[in-house]
C-alpha cells in the first residue's frame, strides 16, 4: 500500500493538502492510512466520507469512520450527506451524487480507494456493453483532481493491510447485493473466466486498459488542431492523416463549436468534406448550423436566433 501510494505521489506532487475519500471500507482505509503513512511532516491529508441515505443507520457509520479519520491523524474528517436520484439507475446515481459531493468540498487532489480489480471489472463493462475505446481505457491513475494510487494493487491486498493494522472495516451490504451488475460482475463473471482462461484474467483486463490508455490518439489531438488550423481547418493537410486520426481530429473540433458530443455521422460527413471532396453542399448540424468547405478551408457556420445557420463569410 506505502509503496503504491509513495509512487503516485512522487509522479504526481501535491501543494500542501489532499483529500481521501473514505468509506469505511478496506480499499478506503487502506489508502487513507497508507496516504497518512507516506505523506507525515509534508502534506496535510484530509477525510471525506459520503453518506448516501441508502441504508438504515448510514449517518452513524458515516460518523464512526470520520472518527477514525481523524484519530488515525487526518488534518480534518468531515461527513457529506448527498440525495440520490434516480438517473441511470442506482448505481450510476449514487456514484453522480458521491462525485459532485466529493469535488465541492475536496481540498486539493481527491484520492480514491479503487484497485486493480475495480479495473478490471470496469473494462470488462465496457467490453460487454460495446462502449467503444475511451470505456476500455478504464480509470486513469490521475484525471485531475481525482487520483487513484490503488490501480495496481489487488483487493484482496487491502484486506490484508487492514487485517495486519487492525484497521476496522465496514463491509457495505450492497458490495453483495446481486441486484447490482457490478456485483454480479465481481461474484460470478470473474470468477468464471478466471476458471476457463486459467487465471490471470483481471490483471489482462487491468494492462488492456493502461495499453489503450498509452496508445490514445486523442492525446496528439490538440497539436493537430493547431497544425491544420483551430478555427477553420486546412482540408488539404489533415486529409494527409489517417481516417482515424482525422475523425478524432474532427470530432474534437465539432464538440468544441457545438458545446457537446456529436454524432459518428456528423463526423463521417465532414471527413467527407475533408478527404472525399467532389463539390459536396455543407453538412447540416443540431441546432441549425452546418460546416461548409469554401476555397480549401472547412469552417462551422453558427445558427443565428432563429435557428439557422449564420450567412457564409467569404475568406480573405
Amino acid at each position: 500500500m506505502r509503496v503504491a501510494v509513495r509512487r503516485w505521489l512522487a509522479a504526481h506532487p501535491q501543494p500542501d493538502e489532499l483529500t481521501v475519500a473514505v468509506s469505511g471500507g478496506a480499499d478506503s482505509l487502506a489508502l487513507c492510512s497508507a496516504a497518512l503513512l507516506e505523506a507525515r511532516g509534508r502534506i496535510a491529508v484530509h477525510a471525506v466520507t459520503v453518506d448516501h441515505q441508502l441504508q438504515e443507520g448510514s449517518a452513524q457509520r458515516a460518523e464512526a469512520v470520520s472518527l477514525w479519520a481523524v484519530d488515525a491523524g487526518c488534518a480534518s474528517a468531515q461527513v457529506v450527506t448527498v440525495d440520490v436520484g434516480t438517473r441511470g439507475g442506482p448505481e450510476a446515481a449514487a456514484r453522480d451524487a458521491r462525485y459532485s459531493a466529493l469535488r465541492q468540498v475536496g481540498r486539493g487532489d481527491v484520492l480514491l480507494g479503487h484497485t486493480l480489480d475495480d479495473q478490471a471489472e470496469s473494462v470488462l463493462l465496457g467490453l460487454g456493453r460495446g462502449s467503444g475505446r475511451r470505456s476500455l481505457q478504464g480509470m486513469a491513475p490521475y484525471d485531475a483532481p481525482w487520483g487513484r494510487p490503488l490501480l495496481g494493487t489487488r483487493r484482496a491486498q487491502t484486506r490484508q493491510y487492514c487485517a495486519d493494522l487492525q484497521l476496522p472495516v465496514w463491509d457495505d451490504p450492497h458490495n453483495d447485493d446481486p441486484r447490482f451488475t457490478r456485483v454480479r460482475l465481481r461474484r460470478q463473471a470473474l470468477p468464471l473466466l478466471e476458471e476457463i482462461l486459467g487465471g490471470g484474467v483481471a490483471e489482462a483486463l487491468a494492462r488492456t486498459a493502461g495499453q489503450l490508455r498509452e496508445d490514445d490518439p486523442r492525446a496528439d489531438v490538440a497539436a493537430i488542431l493547431e497544425l491544420v488550423g483551430a478555427v477553420q481547418l486546412d482540408a488539404k493537410t489533415l486529409a494527409r492523416f489517417t481516417e482515424g486520426t482525422r475523425r478524432a481530429v474532427i470530432k474534437q473540433w465539432l464538440d468544441d463549436r457545438l458545446g457537446g458530443p456529436c454524432t459518428s455521422a456528423h463526423v463521417v460527413a465532414v471527413d467527407g468534406l475533408v478527404a472525399r471532396y467532389r463539390g459536396q453542399g455543407p453538412v447540416y448540424l443540431p441546432g441549425g448550423s452546418r460546416v461548409i468547405r469554401e476555397r480549401g478551408r472547412i469552417s462551422h457556420a453558427p445558427a443565428d436566433s432563429s435557428g439557422r445557420a449564420a450567412p457564409r463569410t467569404r475568406p480573405t
